[in-house]
This record gives structure tokens, sequence and C-alpha cells, in this order.
């Protein structure tokens, strides 16, 4: 039976488990959406702007698991996702974008609403497709779809002409994908893991350093078991959060920038670095001339780009987290390290994260009773700056994919879009996003596919009136020369809120907060912004210098405390 180009897309979608997809129709892409209206299978949402449903496709693969799908028309709507096409590839979450195009005939010639996407996003995707031959197009869909979801992961664009999408041809589906070129290693070479198993059962002081590799790959139980028996502190990446129980006794915190001191210091003394899933990316290391003198390192990573391409590994194993570690935990012998643990609880008593609650309503005080009240069962989905970064460091994530954040590209706008696509994708679940007053007005006009779709989204604005950590950087750095980050002109969020149907509250004062989350968490037919306002120059410490050691850390002694 013959099917035109955009039916045969909407059934290859349907044949990959697609349940969802997040987009805005145009005059290129009406082939498409004609086809999608009579999928019984494909729930279509309609978004108010094409980064919104970019992000909404992300955060709902950040919370699943599963692959997130949005579509665009060609020209503005198309250039409209890159940057949510971006922040995918940059924290590698598989994503498949579909956008239309001029007929072939016009490609190349200046039409109306024509761009470039395949060679302006070609730099931000994992791979992507021209579609001009139909009888190509269930091949591309597939080979999309396995090219997004193996090895390390990241979106895949389809770029689809109208006149190829109104074409028809005989339907084929591929029931198999080989590609000559692209062939994943997973196993591991089992000469590597041996020298790296005999080099952590002889390590005195060693570290394992996870990242967002772990929850990728489905490994937190495996990393877990491995941590264990090897005796060894866990430091994560601001993207693993989650992979390794934040409660855990052998957990040390969050590494990096804003990291807590003991797991810094802890990953820098060490004699043994266990990589898993991690990129050494500058946030992490600091100045690299610094970095973990007296460590050798073990890499184990899916990308065998990403091995060597900061730090070089003393033994690199390219291969899934989830197929190595178990192969390690076999051959480590079972180590406690006393003497190692009581020099990191020294670090840990020494240099714990503090604030004051002394004057206005402080933002750490409100994540912490976020956490009070959920203990770890939300999904806590951030924009990014400030608190962001309170989020990171005052709640504990005991679950994989229960914190979901833009860490590559710190992409300001993500976190209400990505806690739709959350709460769309985990509809049982409790999401919070945590917002700053900067951030929430980048995508705030997605606020009604929430309350057009009933979703019970906690929207926490933690607003000090200003673009704070770039007013944080000016306050430590620039000499309080605070440049065009005053937001004390800002909209009523709350009357905001209520305008889009959304329930609005208004906290100032710290015995406002538990009332106002609870009255929050009891509503669950709507989203609800409660804007705290919170004092204007709190800063995110401890903070390591741009360009200094991982050591070298601005804390609480540096800075008064306000």
């Amino acid at each position: 039976m013959k099917k035109k180009g955009a039916e045969i897309l909407i059934e290859c979608l349907e044949r990959e488990g697609v349940d969802i997809v997040w987009g805005i129709p145009g005059g290129q892409a009406i082939p498409i959406f004609d086809a999608l209206f009579d999928s019984k299978k494909i729930k279509l949402v309609l978004t108010r702007h094409e980064q919104g449903a970019a992000h909404m496709a992300d955060g709902y693969a950040r919370a699943t698991g599963k692959i997130g799908v949005c579509v665009a028309t060609s020209g503005p709507g198309a250039t409209n996702l890159v940057t949510g096409l971006a922040t995918a590839y940059m924290d590698s979450i598989p994503m498949i974008a579909i956008t239309a195009q001029v007929p072939t005939k016009l490609i190349g010639n200046d039409a109306f609403q024509e761009a470039d996407v395949v060679g302006i996003t070609r730099p931000i995707t994992k791979h992507n497709y021209l579609v001009k031959d139909v009888k190509e197009l269930a091949r591309t869909v597939r080979e999309a779809f396995h090219i997004a979801t193996t090895g390390r992961k990241g979106p895949v664009l389809i770029d689809l002409p109208s006149d190829v999408a109104k074409t028809e041809t005989e339907f084929e589906w591929p029931d198999k994908i080989v590609m000559k070129n692209y062939s994943p290693n997973y196993k591991g070479n089992p000469s590597q893991i041996k020298k790296a198993a005999e080099e952590i059962s002889n390590s005195k002081k060693p570290f394992i350093y996870a990242g967002g590799g772990i929850l990728s790959s489905g490994a937190s139980k495996e990393l877990k078991a491995f941590a264990e028996k090897t005796g060894a502190p866990v430091g994560l990446t601001m993207l693993g959060l989650g992979c390794f129980p934040g409660t855990h006794s052998q957990f040390v915190g969050m590494l990096g920038m804003h990291g807590t001191r003991a797991s810094n210091l802890a990953m820098n003394e060490s004699d043994l670095i266990v990589a898993v899933g991690a990129r050494f990316d500058d946030r992490v290391t600091g100045n690299l001339a610094h970095f973990a003198k007296k460590a050798k390192i073990i890499h184990i990573d899916i990308d065998p780009s990403s091995i060597s391409k900061s730090v070089k590994a003393d033994i690199p194993i390219v291969g899934d987290a989830k197929s190595v570690l178990p192969e390690l935990t076999k051959q480590v012998l079972q180590r406690k390290h006393s003497e190692w643990w009581a020099k990191i609880g020294e670090w840990q008593k020494s240099f714990p994260l503090l604030y004051s609650r002394k004057g206005a309503l402080k933002p750490q005080y409100v994540i912490e009773q976020i956490y009070e009240m959920t203990k770890g069962k939300a999904i806590i989905v951030t924009e990014v700056g400030q608190h962001q970064m309170w989020a990171a460091q005052f709640y504990k994530y005991d679950a994989p994919r229960t914190f979901i954040s833009s860490g590559g590209l710190g992409t300001m706008g993500f976190g209400l879009p990505a806690s739709i696509g959350s709460q769309f994708g985990k509809p049982n679940s409790l999401v919070f996003d945590i917002s700053g007053d900067g951030s929430i007005q980048m995508n705030i006009q997605e606020l009604i596919i929430a309350v057009e779709h009933k979703l019970p989204i906690k929207i926490v604005i933690l607003n000090n009136g200003y673009l704070g950590m770039v007013r944080q950087w000016q306050q430590l750095f620039w000499k309080k020369r605070y440049s065009g980050v005053d937001l004390s002109i800002q909209p009523d969020f709350v009357k905001l809120a209520e305008a889009y149907g959304a329930v609005g509250m208004r906290v100032t004062k710290e015995e406002e907060v538990k009332e106002a989350l609870e009255k929050a968490i009891k509503i669950t037919d709507r989203p609800t912004l409660i804007d705290f306002k919170v004092a204007p120059e709190e800063n995110v410490l401890p903070m390591v210098p741009a360009g200094a050691a991982i050591t070298e850390a601005i804390d609480y002694k540096d800075v008064e405390l306000a």
C-alpha cells in the first residue's frame, strides 16, 4: 500500500514507540501535522514557541530515559529549535527534531522561510539528515532513532521538504539497521578492566568521579555496588546528581565550581581517580595545571573522543558503564579505607554547606524546606543561575532522573518547558521547577501549556531582583559594578500566573514558606507559581574563581554572611 511521506514519517514514529510530540505548525509543515491529525497513538502538544517544544522533548527524555520528539516548520521555526538542540547535544540527551523544509526544487534559492537547517545544526546535533527521496524516509527515521539512542546519546535532526512529505511510495519498514561506520563499543577491553581492577585494589586513597553518563546508561545500581565494594568516596557532577544516593554515607557531595569543599579536596588529594560517564570539564577540574597531581586516572566512557580530551587517562576504558562496572566490581578487592575516610571526615566537618538565616528570606532555606516536605520523592527541574546551584547543593537526590537541569550549555529558559516535558513523561510524579526571576521570563509563555493540560507543576521563583549569578561575579571580581543585572522592574508574578489560569502565591517571610509549599502540593489540577522574595545579594558559596585550582574556593570565611 502506498503512503505519502508525511504518513510514512508518522507511522515510523509510532513503530518507534513515540507517544507524544511537541511543536508548532507552519506552511511547509502542514503535511506533517495533517498526518499527525490521524494518529491514534501520538499525542500532539501545541507549544507557544519552538524553543519551548525542544526543551519539553528534552525534559521528557531526561525524566523518562526515553527519546523526546519535537516538530517545527521551515525557516524561523527550525532556527528557533537551535538553542534546545544545543542544550540536548551538550548534555547527551536523546532527541529527534523534525523540521519541515521548502520543496526540493527551491532549496538554495532563498525561498520564503528557507534556512539551511542542516548546515546550521551540524555542530549541535549528533547527526542530521536532509531527506530528498521519499523512498529513503523510513530508513532515515530508523537510523535517526538508532543513532540518537545508542553510544553517547544525543539529538538527531530530520529535515523533510514539503514535496517529499506529499509524495507517495510503498511503505517498507526496515526491520534491522546496520551502519558500517557507526558501531559503539559497549563491553570494554578485558585487559584494561583487569589493569584498572588491580590499580583500584592497590589504591590507598581512591576517588570515584561519576557523571551524567551513569544516568544515560542506566547504571546507578552498578555504580552503587562498585562503590560499596571499593569503599571509595563518591563525588558527582551536577548532571550526575541522583545517579548515586545523596544520603549514602560514601557520597561526599557535588564536585566543581560550586561543589562541596570535601568533595573537591578529596578528588584533588586522591591517588587514583575512577572517572565514569564524566568528561573532566572545566567546571569540575578548575585550573588543569594544578588538578589532582598525585592521582592516576582511570577513565571509563562510551565515547572514545571524551577520553584524555582534557586530562590524560592512565587506563582508558571505552565502554558502557552498565557493562564495565559489574566486571570491575567482580575483580576489585573489598576495601574500607579507614584512614582515608578519617581525613575526608575532617574536611566534611571543617567545610560544611552554610548560610545565615538572619535578615531577609534566604533561598537556601526554601530549597531545604522543599526537601523536608518531599524527602527526595520529587523531580526537581531548574532554570540556570544561582537558584540552580542552590537546588544542587541543598536538596538530596537519592534516585536517578530526579534532578533535571541544563549543564553544558547553561540555558536560561530551560526549566519551565523542561518541567512540562517531565510532568508529561511522569504524570504521577511531583514536579518542581526551581527558577529565578530572570530565567522564568525567558519562556514564560509555555505556562499556558501546563494550564491547558492540567499539569500540577510547582514553579518556585527565588526572586532576588537580579540576574543573580552575574551579579555575584560582579560583586566578587568586578568591584560591585552592577552592569545590566538589575531586574527590580518586573511583572507581578502572582497576577501573571493568575492571568494564565495558574495559581499564584507570594512569600516574603520564613514563617510563610512551609504553608505555601503545603498548599501548592495539594493543588493537582493546574500549575502553581510561588514568588519567593529572597535576599537580593545572597551568594552561592563555596565558589572556585575562574582560572583557580579546584582547591582554591572562596568560602564563608572569605565572604561575610549577610
